[in-house]
């Protein structure tokens, strides 16, 4: 017995010894793992969790939103008007038990803007809470993917969100294209302010721009016994400041349901943008955990890559031969520059980013080819196009501009107007200017114009009545807006179905600005010289040359009948009263056969109250007397029933007659 005591130990030792080269080998094997895979692995808890960076991560992701293989959530692509969400995979309980007050909670999280075009984002992004992931019926642009405008200030859709928003929108009220809001069940906030964060070295606020390009992060955090929301914003390598950006009171347990979720969404506008996030955390009655910013993934570029080290070590190698193609170069260089040149002057630099490169509109248009001519007028030509590095697709117009007078005028109205942001409207997004004529890019309507709808040559019509009621409310909404709902008043002066466009949703939108003239609140415009379209314009522009917004509204009134009748203002085919369409209106009018003159092509498929409205309140904003014509809010109250339309009586019409 004790001699197998010694060989007992040999064993052991032999087995203990086997068992530490073990170990050693799998701390050697996950020590030599690449540390970026820290960054993939969530650390969770029961009560909070903490992601820096995406990779491998298990975030329910829907729409554009996808992960990199370097871990950035991208909440959207290079691609214009979309909407994508991603949020943490199970759902949250807020409140200890049923019927109790909502927790203290705390978020952390690090994003980034990165615009296609330097200093331009639309439309923004939030964090949110909410009871569902399902958001396909949230709508993009201004609405952010969170909400649409049917279900836009309901209460039942117990959502809590902060906006960090990069787009101006009259219609929530939107201090600026700079700032951040809290959001309670609507995109109208609850409290904001502009984008800052407090720097505590120097005991006050910095501004800061959210579409820098550069890693921002942002701290929500909630009181339960208070209430108090406090929203703290800082650029990535400066510690969580003192004092927070945006501090609200509201009991968010009148607002969140349990479970929620809680996740991000962002969406875009005409103009792509990138919406992407970092990192994020969660904690609840407790601080978010802190995010690694030392592992966190890098931001996207855009532009060209950086120049490579191999041209610096072959370019001596080849400066003989280009000596021999410098001659070749400098006419090729000549020519090219003739065929982009655009004129520049001094006074432009403060519009740039709404100017275009004449040289990315052409390569856009294929050359301004007739297949991609959409249409013609009095003042140019429209071309689709689609920009070569956003793929934006966008309609550019050619205007003649052969006087010099006044350009510089011309251009800060064009750049101002560029600045309308309204769903009832085709966003003008610049300009560009090459030797006698002016460029003016818009936003790209892919059923084309209203016109050719009403006058195609089909007798079976291709807008049924409930499509017309709904557009001739869509450009009465948008043109309120310019007259009324802007900081300036907008007198667009060319209203006519040719500048009406259909969404993609046949929607109305109301376009061409390039006639349009503003001017300040109170103010009464200048008299200018007459232009517009024959049959639209007003009486009194023959004796005044006053554009107004009584002018404008005529013109809607001719609008009105041309979509109800299906006939153009002027007829010049027919031979009879039928030529003028008011005149022919009006004399059916006299007859009490207002109807005879609806558009045949709808064989009696109508709402018989919406024509007679329609026609009669056609007939109004026509009148010949402009103190008798409604302004476009009393319009759009006649037209949604909220006040009856005034009854017109033979002599009030007795100039037309």
């Amino acid at each position: 017995m004790k001699a197998l005591i010694p060989a007992s130990r040999g064993v052991l030792r032999i087995a203990a010894m086997s068992g530490m080269v073990q170990l050693f080998f799998l701390l050697h094997l996950f020590f030599s793992l690449d540390l970026n895979l820290v960054s993939s692995i969530a650390t969770t808890g029961e009560d909070k969790f903490v992601y820096s960076g995406f990779s491998r991560s298990n975030l329910d992701l829907d729409g554009a939103a996808t992960i990199t293989p370097d871990g950035v959530l991208e909440l959207t692509n290079r691609s214009a008007t979309i909407k994508g969400h991603a949020f943490y995979p199970t759902p949250w309980r807020f409140r200890k038990s049923p019927g109790e007050v909502v927790q203290s909670f705390s978020i952390a999280f690090v994003f980034g803007m990165v615009p296609i075009y330097s200093g331009i984002c639309t439309d923004g992004m939030t964090f949110l809470i909410s009871p569902t992931k399902d958001f396909s019926g949230a709508q993009n642009s201004q609405y952010l993917g969170l909400l649409n405008k049917t279900s836009d200030g309901k209460k039942s859709n117990h959502i809590f969100a902060v906006e960090l928003d990069s787009s101006q929108n009259t219609e929530f009220k939107d201090i600026d294209d700079n700032h951040i809001g809290i959001n309670i069940n609507s995109l109208t906030s609850f409290g904001s302010k502009s984008a800052a964060f407090y720097d505590d070295k120097i005991g006050m606020f910095k501004n800061l721009s959210l579409v820098s390009r550069k890693e921002m992060q942002v701290w929500v955090d909630y009181n339960g016994e208070s209430t108090q929301i406090n929203v703290t914003l800082a650029p990535l390598k400066v510690a969580k400041p003192s004092k927070p950006l945006l501090s609200a009171t509201y009991n968010l347990s009148t607002v969140l349901k349990d479970p929620s979720y809680i996740g991000f969404s962002a969406s875009s506008g005409p103009i792509n943008s990138l919406y992407c996030v970092l990192g994020f955390s969660f904690g609840i009655n407790q601080p978010a955990p802190l995010i690694d910013i030392s592992i966190l993934p890098k931001l996207p570029r855009v532009g060209p890559k950086p120049r490579s080290k191999v041209l610096e070590i072959i370019l001596p190698v080849v400066t003989a031969t280009f000596i021999l193609l410098v001659g070749t170069t400098i006419v090729l260089l000549v020519w090219r520059r003739i065929k982009y040149a655009e004129i520049h002057e001094d006074w432009e630099a403060e519009f740039g980013p709404h100017r275009f490169l004449y040289k990315d509109l052409f390569h856009a248009t294929d050359g301004f080819k007739n297949k991609n001519l959409l249409g013609l007028g009095g003042f140019g030509k429209v071309y689709k196009g689609v920009l070569p590095v956003s793929k934006l697709e966008v309609a550019v117009k050619r205007v003649s501009r052969e006087s010099k007078q006044g350009i510089k005028e011309f251009i800060a109205e064009i750049v101002s107007i560029g600045r309308l942001r309204h769903r009832n409207l085709v966003q003008l997004l610049g300009y560009c200017r090459r030797k006698g004529e002016l460029l003016l890019v818009y936003e790209y309507m892919s059923n084309g114009s209203l016109d050719k709808y009403l006058h195609c040559v089909e007798d079976k019509p291709t807008l049924v009545w409930t499509q017309r009621f709904q557009i001739i409310k869509d450009v009465a909404t948008g043109l309120f807006y310019l007259h009324e709902r802007w900081e300036k008043v907008v007198i667009h002066r060319d209203i006519k179905a040719s500048n009406v466009l259909l969404d993609s949703e046949m929607n109305g939108r109301l376009g061409d600005f390039g006639l349009a003239r503003l001017y300040d609140h109170g103010i009464d415009p200048q008299t200018t010289h007459v232009v517009g379209t024959m049959g639209y314009l007003a009486p009194e522009l023959a004796r005044t040359g006053k554009a107004t917004t009584q002018t404008d509204v005529y013109a809607f009134g001719i609008f009105i009948l041309e979509v109800t009748c299906g006939q153009r203002p002027i007829n010049t085919h027919a031979d009879d009263s039928s030529q003028i369409l008011i005149d022919w209106v009006v004399e059916h009018w006299h007859k009490r056969s207002l109807t005879y003159t609806l558009d045949s092509r709808l064989h009696g498929n109508y709402n018989a109250d919406e024509v007679s409205l329609v026609l009669n309140l056609g007939l109004l904003c026509a009148h010949p007397l402009c103190n008798a014509r409604p302004s476009m809010r009393q319009v759009i109250q006649y037209l949604n029933g909220e006040m009856p339309l005034p009854e017109l009586v033979p002599t009030n019409l007795a100039a037309l007659a």
